[in-house]
Formats: structure tokens, C-alpha cells, sequence
């Protein structure tokens, strides 16, 4: 991917704070309109959307099994709900409008109440028209701590996002135009590193928490300043730190990272001409003394076994632009069906592995998430790979996912490119 420096602004940018949740019970989570300094400061402010008056909205941050209770108020002129993403939770709390709740409309409010078991890097969003909505910025991290967390200075959350603005800071007015639907989705101009404002010291161990929130951009990023590790994806941990190479997030993934300040640490957007800076953190005036120790892999959580004799299904991803033709009534389908079905694709026992071959049958990427559940990905080589619960299938790509149902309920099953899911790819599997 090429952008040149008119298509892609802001090559220099401010860090921007985060806020987070005051915490009281029940946590009050208001979605309203909100105007945000999007561009750099003295240009611009952009209206749109966001949460308790900010874009992002708080960062939710609590330990492994609490509990966390919102009481959600809708102040937007429109029905919305709050999904939590990659979070293995009670089905009734997972925010889908039509399978697992009504919309909550405009002046209404919502109690959301679950139990919060794994740690990890999650968010949450909304899932009611959510290529519009997600774009105009109704989304936040939401950070489950270990019992024991690592050894760093700073934990960090770092969200990265696109916007398509015009130049005097407004967001664009063409959501859920066709041509996007049935490309790659709705690609910003300007792309920009959510940071907090916090100064890292030289020799510091920081811990990065990077969300792609962005409602289609792959995000390639490469970091500078910072010797470290990947040591989670999607929340879950590795078994094993692994090198910090270039990285690439589909929307909705998680990476967290682990590592040692050296210097200014860069969030660079690579392209074949140049890289593009995206975001800093500068580093303060007080050089500390670097740790002698390794990074070590984060404690073990959640992971479901699959069983040898899971049971085959395929989902084929059709439609689009330069695609196929399909059987599905929408621009793009699953196995020939556009949109919700009344009848869920698969109904699975709960505690049923099922071996899942994804086959992209078209010319665009789709990053595919199922609600409720992590999976393995299964490596070329046929052994069980990642835990991550989107996966990312470059266009006419194949790739073949382990799942444990160990989760009841009725659960989506969709493309995160958002307007791809809002023009017919997504569908739902009920496990009994």
C-alpha cells in the first residue's frame, strides 16, 4: 500500500490523552456527541461521537475476575449498543442488536453486568451501525490486569486509528457509500497513535497495549526506540516472547509489547517511499538504569484444548468488488447467504472443537472475528499456531482455525472490515 504525503496528513503528531473510567459502581458509560482535537493542535476540531464526552472513550481497567457493572446511558440521537470485544463473556451481555439484545434507543439506558476472567487487552464498541459509528469515534480500550502484573514502568495503551477528514477537520459525510462497502471499506486519509500523556524515561520497561480500532485500515506499524517483545496478541499471552518485527494489525487486533526505552519511541506507519510517524512518546530527562533481566512470556491464561476429532465446516467469503458472483442478496455473502440468517450456520454442543476452513474467494482483506471465543490458527504446517479471536485473510488467501465452543449462547461470526459486515458478511453459530 502507497500513500503519498497529500493523501496521508500528519506526519508529526501530538500525543493525545487518554481518559479513563473514575471508578464508581455502577461505572456510568454515556454515548453522546462529542467535538475532538483529531488533527494537530490549532487546526480544526472534528465532530462525531464518543463516550462520557471524549473519543476515545474512558479506558476500563480492572483485575482478572471482578466484575464489572456499567450502567449505560444513550444520549445520541440514534439506537446504539456497547459490544466487548475479545472478552469471554455471558452472551446477553455481548451488545449484538437482533441476536443478543434490542437496541438501546436514543434517551434509553442499558445495564451491562459481566465478570471480566481473563486478562488481556480488549475494548469495547458499538455494534449498532458500527461502520458509522465505530468512524465517528463511539469506541474505548477496556484492560483486564493480571493478578501479578509484569515488571514495567509504564503500561501503556495505545490505540491507532484512521479518519476521513476534510481539510477543515470534519469528518466526511459519505458513511456506508456503496463503493466502500464493496472495497476495502472506509479507508481514512489521516491516521493517527492515541497516546497518553506520559513521559518515558531512557532504560524504562514499558508495556505497549496497541489497539487497531480502525472500522477497515491494516494497520503495518513499526516501532523504533524500544528494544522488546511480543508477548500477547488479541489479549491472550504467547508462550513465548517473540521478536519484535514489523507488525501487521487487522481492525479489532490487539499486540501487546514489552520492552526497554532507548530512546524517542516512534509508532511509524510504513509504506515502500517512507515511513510516517504516527505518534511518539518522548522520552523525559531522567535516564533510568536499564533492567539486566529478560522479558518473560506473561502468566499463562484461558486456553481451551481441541480435541482430535473436531468436527469440519467451511466458511467461503464471497462477493465485492472484482469478486465472484454469489447466491447472497447483499454485496457480500458467506456461503452464499448475505446478512443474518434466521437459522444460525452451525449449531455445536458446548465443549465441541470445530476445525474451520476460511477460504477468501475475493480481491480484498477480511479480518474475522468471532464473538465469545478465542481460536487457534493452525500453522502451514498443520500444528496449532496463534489464540486470537480475529484473524486476518489476505485476498484469495486460505487458512484453517481450531475452535473450542466452550461458550453457550447464540454468537457472531463477522468481518471487522465494518462495512464489509454491514453489506452482507456476517452470520452467527449457536452453541447448546
Amino acid at each position: 500500500m502507497s500513500l503519498s504525503r497529500r493523501q496521508f496528513l500528519g506526519t508529526t503528531l501530538a500525543a493525545t490523552a487518554l481518559p479513563r473510567m473514575a471508578w464508581a459502581a455502577p461505572h456510568p458509560l454515556r454515548a453522546e456527541p462529542v467535538v475532538s482535537q483529531i488533527l494537530d493542535a490549532g487546526e480544526g476540531q472534528t465532530a462525531g461521537y464518543g463516550f462520557n464526552g471524549s473519543t476515545p472513550g474512558p479506558e476500563l481497567r480492572l483485575r482478572a475476575g471482578e466484575r464489572l457493572t456499567v450502567a449505560f446511558d444513550n444520549s445520541l440521537p440514534e439506537p446504539t449498543t456497547v459490544h466487548w470485544h475479545g472478552i469471554r463473556i455471558e452472551n446477553a451481555m455481548d451488545g449484538v442488536p437482533g441476536l443478543t439484545q434490542d437496541p438501546v434507543a436514543a434517551g434509553d439506558r442499558f445495564d451491562y453486568d459481566f465478570v471480566t476472567p481473563d486478562a488481556g487487552t480488549y475494548w469495547y464498541h458499538s455494534h449498532h451501525q458500527s461502520w458509522e459509528q465505530v468512524a465517528r469515534g463511539l469506541y474505548g480500550a477496556l484492560i483486564v490486569e493480571e493478578a501479578t502484573p509484569p515488571d514495567v514502568d509504564h503500561d501503556i495503551t495505545v490505540i491507532l486509528d484512521d479518519w476521513r477528514l476534510e481539510r477543515s477537520g470534519a469528518l466526511a459525510g459519505d458513511f456506508g457509500n456503496m463503493h466502500d462497502f464493496a472495497h476495502a471499506g472506509r479507508l481514512g486519509n489521516f491516521a493517527k497513535a492515541l497516546l497518553p500523556d506520559v513521559t518515558v524515561n531512557r532504560g524504562q520497561r514499558v508495556r505497549l497495549r496497541i489497539i487497531n480500532t480502525a472500522t477497515a485500515r491494516v494497520f503495518p506499524l513499526a516501532l523504533e526506540g524500544i528494544e522488546g517483545r511480543i508477548v500477547a496478541l488479541d489479549g491472550r499471552p504467547l508462550p513465548a516472547p517473540r521478536a519484535l518485527d514489523e507488525m501487521l494489525l487487522a481492525p479489532a487486533q490487539r499486540i501487546d509489547v514489552i520492552g526497554d526505552v532507548t530512546d524517542a519511541v516512534r509508532f511509524l506507519f510504513p509504506t515502500p517511499e517512507e515511513a510516517f510517524e504516527m505518534g511518539r512518546l518522548n522520552p523525559g530527562q531522567d535516564p533510568a538504569t536499564p533492567r539486566e533481566t529478560p522479558v518473560t512470556a506473561l502468566p499463562d491464561a484461558h486456553r481451551p484444548r481441541p480435541s482430535a476429532d473436531a468436527r469440519a465446516l467451511t466458511l467461503r467469503m464471497q462477493g465485492g468488488a472484482m469478486g465472484g458472483r454469489h447466491a447472497g442478496d447483499d454485496i457480500w455473502s458467506f456461503n452464499g447467504v448475505s446478512g443474518l440468517p434466521d437459522a444460525p450456520w452451525a449449531r455445536i454442543d458446548r465443549g465441541e472443537t470445530a476445525r474451520l476452513t476460511l477460504v477468501n474467494d475475493t480481491a480484498f482483506p477480511h479480518g474475522i472475528h468471532l464473538h465469545g471465543h478465542h481460536f487457534h490458527e493452525v500453522n502451514a504446517d498443520g500444528t496449532t499456531g496463534d489464540l486470537r479471536d480475529t484473524t486476518l485473510l489476505m485476498r484469495g488467501e486460505t487458512r484453517e482455525i481450531l475452535v473450542v465452543f466452550d461458550n453457550p449462547g447464540k454468537w457472531l461470526l463477522h468481518c471487522h472490515m465494518l462495512g464489509h459486515q454491514a453489506s452482507g458478511m456476517k452470520t452467527w453459530v449457536e452453541v447448546a
